[in-house]
């Protein structure tokens, strides 16, 4: 049965894993093996090159240079500690993202459309997490500032894992898991690994099937056949 063409955002996410995401990831985690085992004090700052050095990869060092910059500007507002403020660089740095000269211009650094979006999603989504730093940072007392510098936030906006569309992770989680040291077992790492490879694999066949047998979005698209089924049928 031949697929839904209408779903744009599933296939341009298949058709980026499948040329470089997928392998970014790999990388990512044998990154992290490798630094747990031989560096762990150093893990979240040997994660955060890693990072980087993928995000320069995919976007370009300009595209790389707009996160950093994101990141920067958000940093430098937190330091007035007010939520508010927080909030409204936040909304102000979201709203560059939809203004036309500037989209034009981002669009011109890259060869395909696939690219700057791509750039896009990165971007909005890096936003939350500068959000969810500043706010934390905001928060905190100033003897629990020591954990919130620059180079945490950077470790933590360029965590590959969740760098393109996330999911959420907040800045305190994140802090403690880096933080946490707990003894390296081969057998331990691998069944994670085995069962986290298979429920990737189960979700990623369920929405192919899905794709290929419900036409959610070519249904929705189109108001002729929403128009002619009834409540049940659309319920």
């Amino acid at each position: 049965m031949p697929q839904d063409p209408m779903d744009f955002e599933w296939s341009y996410w298949i058709e980026w894993g499948r040329e470089r995401i997928l392998w970014l990831l790999a990388g990512h985690l044998l990154v992290s093996q490798v630094s747990r085992l031989l560096v762990e004090k150093y893990k979240p700052w040997c994660l955060m090159v890693y990072g980087m050095a993928a995000c320069w990869l995919l976007l370009g060092i300009k595209g790389f240079a707009v996160i950093l910059l994101h990141a920067a500007i958000s940093f430098a507002v937190a330091q007035f500690q007010l939520s508010l403020l927080t909030w409204l660089c936040s909304l102000i740095l979201l709203s560059t993202l939809r203004i036309p000269a500037v989209e034009e211009t981002k669009r011109k650094w890259y060869d395909t459309e696939n690219e700057y979006y791509l750039l896009l999603f990165t971007v909005s989504v890096r936003c939350l997490f500068c959000t969810s730093f500043s706010l934390e940072y905001c928060w905190h007392a100033p003897t629990q500032k020591s954990s919130h510098s620059f180079p945490w936030m950077l470790a933590y906006v360029f965590y590959y894992p969740t760098f393109h569309n996330g999911p959420l992770m907040n800045f305190d989680e994140f802090s403690k898991q880096m933080r946490r040291q707990e003894a390296f077992s081969v057998k331990t790492n691998l069944s994670i690994l085995i069962v986290g490879i298979i429920r990737i694999f189960f979700w990623w066949c369920l929405a192919e099937l899905m794709i290929h047998l419900m036409y959610i979005h070519a249904l929705y698209s189109s108001a002729l056949p929403l128009e002619s089924a009834s409540y049940w049928a659309l319920g």
